[in-house]
């Protein structure tokens, strides 16, 4: 048995598939199917379910899959004993980010980490908060920026601040001459959401509830639309084809611009704060780094969330 092996079934056991995970391990397929075959025989024990479709791990697999998983953390873990005890920022440091945070935050977030920790390389990692939770678990990324509320994990979790959100509308919509615009009013809009799996989706309909019923319905949906990017939802809504909501970060200036011919998309949308008359508290994310609890780069978890503090995060509430 071989920490090799051990890391072959792990991936099949996250990929479902013999050749994704072959990818996933910069190994040809009949290599690694060799090889698994190789572990089953030496423990006298099938752990994956072949089929034509998809491949399934056994009840008796899944078991093994998760002290491999454990092996593996361990046996990484003694190289990373041996790096603290040179420098303890020194390697690579494995970030996950949600589609939503990474374009805005990370060009300043790398810089920064270029001119104050160039012995703490980053490798990066952007996905939906569902596949990053299951990453940082099997030790596929070291940690993650993400939105909350997400499922509890038991994950370390340390706040870095909170985002409101501002509606996004065409130029020429009656409402972008406001200061301001209401939950209420966004009621009567066409709204563009992301789409499914996007935590910022969920986010948008805590917002406006109402238009939970169209965007859960395949046929028939009335006032809503979904987008694969909060950037190409923005070019809809420079098109006139609805409004949307958006993080605080990703508004690059809050000053209307007249619309110019071939232009950039943003000259032609408005944002506007959102401001409940009642005087409730405009709607807001917070966004927290999350690590494994068996993860002891403390210095670098740390180092890392200077370096947060240290971009410009515009219009956000920094915490301590």
């Amino acid at each position: 048995m071989t920490l090799t092996e051990l890391k072959y079934i792990v991936a099949v056991a996250r990929e479902k598939h013999f050749g994704k995970a072959a990818e996933a391990c910069f190994v040809s397929q009949p290599t690694l199917s060799l090889a698994i075959k190789k572990l089953e025989e030496e423990l006298e024990v099938k752990l994956f379910e072949r089929s034509a479709s998809e491949v399934s791990v056994t009840p008796l697999g899944e078991e093994i899959v998760r002290q491999a998983q454990s092996v593996l953390e361990q046996a990484a873990e003694i190289k990373e004993i041996a790096k603290r005890g040179k420098d303890p920022l020194a390697g690579t440091m494995r970030l996950g980010v949600i589609y939503t945070i990474g374009p805005y935050l990370l060009p300043d977030l790398v810089r920064q980490i270029i001119t104050d920790l160039p012995q703490m390389p980053l490798m990066l990692q952007e996905n939906f908060t569902v596949r990053l939770l299951e990453m940082l678990r099997t030790g596929e990324i070291d940690c993650a920026i993400l939105a909350e509320p997400f499922p509890e994990s038991g994950l370390a979790v340390a706040p870095l601040y909170d985002e409101t959100f501002m509606a996004a509308l065409p130029l020429n919509h009656p409402l972008a001459k406001e200061a301001f615009i209401t939950p209420e009013q966004l009621k009567n809009e066409t709204m563009l959401l992301l789409g499914t799996g996007h935590c910022f989706r969920d986010h948008v309909l805590e917002v406006c509830p109402e238009f939970a019923r169209y965007a859960s319905q395949t046929e028939g949906i009335r006032k809503t639309f979904e987008g694969s990017s909060l950037e190409t939802i923005k070019h809809m809504v420079a098109a006139g084809m609805g409004v949307t909501l958006v993080p605080r970060m990703s508004v690059p200036d809050l000053k209307p611009v007249r619309k110019r011919a071939g232009g950039p998309h943003e000259s032609s949308v408005r944002y506007l704060p959102i401001v409940d008359p009642a005087g409730g508290k405009p709607p807001t994310r917070r966004v927290v780094l999350a690590w494994r609890r068996s993860y002891t780069r403390y210095e670098a978890i740390a180092a890392m969330r200077n370096a947060i503090y240290a971009c410009p995060l515009p219009g956000v509430t920094r915490l301590s």
